[in-house]
């Protein structure tokens, strides 16, 4: 199987997020989890920016040895110097140079022609090299970027010494079939392209995030953007967890590993959400409140007969104690007699059977707490109910 790099942006275009900003000690904290987590590259933000952010990267430089630390910068010698300094104690340093290469981006936000494009990356690219162990271009906005021209940038920023080259779908506007083909084409137009890694890197707007970070290690990108929880810009960055995990289950479709403790997905979606106070949606995939959740009783019944009826792994493997029993008005028997055992109580059939009429004669309501399902009991309960031993 081949090995896929996990390129983890969540300090950097996760804090992107409004809402999403972090202190330098709550980056360094996350940093230590993304650490355990087993990403392969930890972007640790954008030196430039702020005097914060600048703090944040020079701090994770020099206390997290094992990933490669990654920093933005335009493509300015302001940005790339400001990289380097932040960068001057990792074990392994990577500036991660941006440089647009779409005509809107090149006549609406750079204000250059193509040929200065080519020019600037060159002179940026060699700047950088001076100032991190390796260098990874940015072809902003490449997936509405002209392909023969993707293919000349990509050509010359590899000729400047740039040993991995992301192509972006900045904007979220790609879709699988066509990122697929962009990279297959970059793979067999560019000179030298054997030499270094290409990488996808999605954003969410329509959401093919995901998908579209496939499509693009199925077109031969070997390393993959992404954040937990998907946080980032505007509808967010793909989604670290989804990405390992479909490749996890489905190895059977998708011959590719990565190096990620799939155990500490949860654990580091929780601390990210504990620093940021953005929750996942319930319904998110691998870590949201419902992902192992059940409420209808068809898939209790299923869940309690053998698990992978109604799913497709066990909670434990991305770090989840344990599936959730939700009690509510599609519940069944077997169901509540499960949780009434946890509880401590075993019920004979016409205690069970008064408690779940109980239940459902409930108001409509979503769920039963505990508390709630014990006052059910004790006002059900029969000299036919008694403490488990």
């Amino acid at each position: 199987m081949d090995r896929v790099l996990v390129f983890d942006t969540t300090l950097r275009d996760g804090e992107q997020s409004p809402g999403a900003s972090m202190t330098p000690a709550q980056k360094l904290r996350m940093a230590h989890q993304l650490d355990a987590l087993g990403v392969d590259i930890l972007e640790a933000g954008f030196p430039i920016s702020s005097a914060d952010d600048f703090a944040g990267v020079r701090e994770i430089a020099r206390a997290v040895r094992r990933p490669v630390i990654a920093a933005m910068a335009r493509a300015t010698a302001r940005d790339i110097e400001a990289a380097g300094a932040a960068l001057d104690s990792a074990e392994r340093s990577r500036i991660h140079l941006v440089l647009g290469t779409s005509d809107i981006h090149l006549e609406h936000k750079l204000r250059i022609t193509r040929s200065e494009c080519l020019d600037r990356a060159a002179a940026m690219i060699e700047l950088a090299c001076r100032h991190a162990h390796e260098v990874e271009f940015c072809a902003e906005d490449a997936t509405r970027t002209d392909l023969a021209f993707l293919c000349e940038v990509v050509a010359l920023a590899i000729e400047a010494g740039a040993r991995i080259i992301n192509l972006p779908d900045t904007v979220g506007y790609g879709h699988p079939a066509q990122i697929q083909a962009m990279f297959r084409t970059v793979r067999s137009c560019v000179p030298g392209i054997d030499n270094v890694t290409l990488s996808t890197h999605c954003h969410d707007d329509l959401g093919f995030a995901v998908a579209n970070s496939i499509a693009g290690v199925e077109g031969g990108a070997r390393q993959v953007e992404c954040t937990m929880n998907g946080i980032g810009e505007r509808a967010g960055n793909a989604a670290l967890e989804e990405i390992v995990m479909a490749f996890h289950v489905r190895a059977d479709a998708f011959a590719y590993t990565t190096g990620v403790r799939t155990e500490e997905i949860y654990r580091t979606s929780q601390l990210l959400t504990e620093i940021t106070g953005i929750h996942p949606q319930p319904n998110k995939a691998i870590v949201g409140a419902n992902a192992f959740a059940h409420e209808a009783g068809i898939h209790q019944d299923g869940i309690l007969k053998e698990p992978t009826t109604y799913e497709i792994l066990p909670p434990q493997v991305v770090g989840v104690a344990g599936r959730g029993m939700v009690l509510g008005k599609h519940s069944g028997r077997r169901a509540l007699d499960y949780r009434l055992r946890q509880l401590g109580y075993v019920l004979d059939a016409g205690a069970l059977d008064r408690v779940y009429d109980a239940l459902k004669a409930l108001p409509d309501r979503k769920t039963v707490s505990d508390v709630e399902l014990l006052e059910l009991f004790g006002q059900a309960q029969s000299s036919s109910a008694r403490p488990d031993a």
